[in-house]
């Protein structure tokens, strides 16, 4: 109901993470972002990751949904 693992939907990416069916641990690897950085993307709304780490995020989103943006996740 909630998510795999992602607990309440803080964020877009926690939305995002839970509504393609992925858990936090799945999704660092396919993406080879840390999984506390993932963890902290999905419960921090302040929280802007380094440029190398978006890239790697859209990356795997855009196989899922080609027209998201960084923008639609953070605030720059």
């Amino acid at each position: 109901m909630w998510g795999r693992g992602i607990g309440r939907h803080k964020t877009k990416l926690a939305k995002f993470l839970a509504n393609h069916d992925y858990s936090i641990q799945e999704f660092s690897k396919v993406s080879k972002v840390n999984r506390n950085t993932l963890g902290q993307l999905c419960n921090d709304k302040e929280y802007i990751p380094s440029p190398n780490t978006m890239q790697k995020i859209m990356k795997i989103v855009r196989m899922h949904d080609t027209k998201k943006k960084i923008t639609h996740f953070w605030d720059i």
